[in-house]
């Protein structure tokens, strides 16, 4: 698909939203028009297989979403990027009370990660990751002899873990934490079979959410 392609196609889909889908939620769009009020903040990859609405269901009003390459959340410094800013704003201005953060299966952040040589010539990319090396540490320090598959989604789980741990660096996070406004969970995304598995918070060990789809 080309350029002109894929702008029609997406031109297409715009006006069957405003033809079909805002008509029907009309009422919904009206209301949201003065607000916004989430029950979650969702990080997660910005790989385009990752449709949030559709994984939760959820409806306009209900997700506040920030999407990063290998879903990684910085810890907190002094340099406030766009990352930093979403989650102050969420946490102090929306108040959620639930962070999720979301990796998935076949990530190619994860890829290059276990090898490195797949962001050969992306620097921009291979300073992105460093904010996830403690993941690759502990996975060739406790695995390094798996096979490449089990790696694959022993570092995607640790990929999550690492973000999960970098989020509480962040001083709104850790304030709302300290005051039990706040539930961090860790989830990933199996793209295949449509299976959630979610982090134990005592454990670390990634558990079925909600059972399998039939």
């Amino acid at each position: 698909m080309n350029s002109q392609e894929a702008l029609a196609k997406i031109v297409q889909g715009v006006a069957k939203f405003q033809r079909e889908v805002y008509p029907a939620k009309r009422p919904l769009f009206e209301r949201l028009k003065h607000g916004q009020q989430p029950i979650a903040m969702f990080f997660t990859c910005a790989d385009s297989r990752i449709l949030p609405a559709l994984l939760m269901q959820s409806q306009p009003g209900e997700i506040f979403i920030e999407r990063t390459p290998g879903n990684i959340a910085p810890k907190y410094s002094d340099h406030v990027g766009g990352v930093t800013a979403s989650v102050e704003f969420a946490v102090m201005a929306l108040h959620v009370p639930l962070i999720i953060v979301c990796g998935h299966t076949d990530c190619g952040v994860v890829k290059a990660l276990l090898e490195p040589e797949q962001a050969a010539g992306m620097p921009a990319l291979q300073s992105w990751m460093r904010h996830s090396q403690p993941s690759r540490e502990r996975l060739l320090r406790e695995h390094r002899d798996a096979p490449t598959e089990e790696k694959l989604r022993l570092l995607t789980q640790y990929n999550v873990l690492t973000q999960l741990e970098n989020l509480q660096t962040h001083p709104a996070v850790a304030a709302a934490l300290s005051r039990d406004e706040l539930l961090l969970q860790g989830w990933v995304y199996d793209i295949a079979t449509g299976c959630v598995w979610s982090a134990d918070a005592a454990s670390g060990r990634f558990e079925l959410l909600g059972g399998a789809p039939e």
